[in-house]
């Protein structure tokens, strides 16, 4: 139950974030830069549509089309999304009565919009929501077209960066584009959780100096992959070992020392999940004879 909760309170920070970045820093400077609520700008400045009524019906019909193609398990995780991001908007609407940035440059507006919007976007998808709109677009597209998801929102984002184009000038348009870009790069780090540990692979002809530094020395869990080289053919043994950021240099330099000539391949970890229980156990009991 209490993990339910704390999906839903994420999912509605999420979209509180999106409607404040909508009303604060892409709508009042025509950032249409992608989906629904890009769209939403460019028929308001044309036709005087209000956009939350605008996203509110775009989202519904899609909801209705997403269910009659889709089916149920594809639509059921769009609807509150699809519902709660326009009221919100209403919400929110008149925030710039009391909050303005009038000495801020265009870039730095962008910057924060599609910074507060991509974190938003990443605490929804995070939780395996959507806003909907053009998110429904995109699966109906990939199912029928065959082609993967990330060229179905190039190639509909990109009909909305054109609009943008044809409706606001040049200008805009490459303030529209760095927003877009910053939505994907910051919502795709939010969702997948970026943490700054480092997976290391380590070669050597030294592997159980090395293993035993590592994990008697620096109190890491250490894996021993048997690999084979494809030229070679020769069987060797590769190190696996998950390494803390704040870690990752003093390791390197002594695993480096150990073995010069060590061969090594250092990666960053999206998350990491299940430990090796008996290490943390370890690692804890002598936290606690320390203290």
């Amino acid at each position: 139950m209490k993990k339910k909760i704390k999906k839903y309170l994420t999912v509605i920070l999420g979209v509180f974030l999106l409607s404040l970045s909508f009303n604060l820093f892409l709508s009042p400077y025509n950032f249409a830069a992608s989906g629904v609520s890009g769209l939403a700008i460019i028929v308001n400045r044309l036709v005087g549509i209000n956009e939350g009524i605008f996203i509110l019906m775009a989202n519904i019909f899609l909801l209705l089309i997403s269910y009659s193609i889709l089916g149920w398990k594809k639509t059921k995780n769009s609807i509150i999304g699809s519902i709660l991001f326009p009221i919100f908007i209403s919400l929110t609407a008149n925030i710039t009565q009391y909050i303005t940035f009038p000495d801020l440059d265009l870039i730095i507006i962008a910057l924060l919009g599609g910074v507060i919007g991509g974190i938003g976007n990443g605490l929804i998808y995070q939780c395996d929501y959507t806003t909907g709109g053009t998110d429904i677009l995109n699966q109906i597209m990939s199912k029928y077209c065959k082609i993967p998801i990330s060229k179905c929102i190039l190639y509909i984002d990109g009909m909305i960066v054109v609009l943008n184009l044809l409706t606001f000038g040049f200008t805009t348009m490459l303030y529209s584009l760095l927003v877009l870009y910053l939505l994907s790069e910051i919502s795709n780090r939010t969702m997948l959780k970026i943490n700054r540990n480092q997976i290391f692979f380590i070669q050597s002809k030294k592997t159980n100096r090395i293993k035993e530094y590592l994990t008697k020395e620096c109190n890491y869990d250490v894996t021993v992959l048997n690999t084979t080289g494809v030229f070679t053919k020769s069987k060797r043994k590769t190190l696996f070992c998950a390494i803390k950021k704040r870690d990752y240099y003093a390791i390197k330099e002594g695993i480096l020392l150990i073995d010069p000539r060590a061969f090594i391949t250092i990666i960053r970890a999206y998350e990491q999940k299940n430990g090796n229980q008996t290490l943390q156990a370890h690692l804890k009991e002598i936290n606690t004879r320390e203290t």
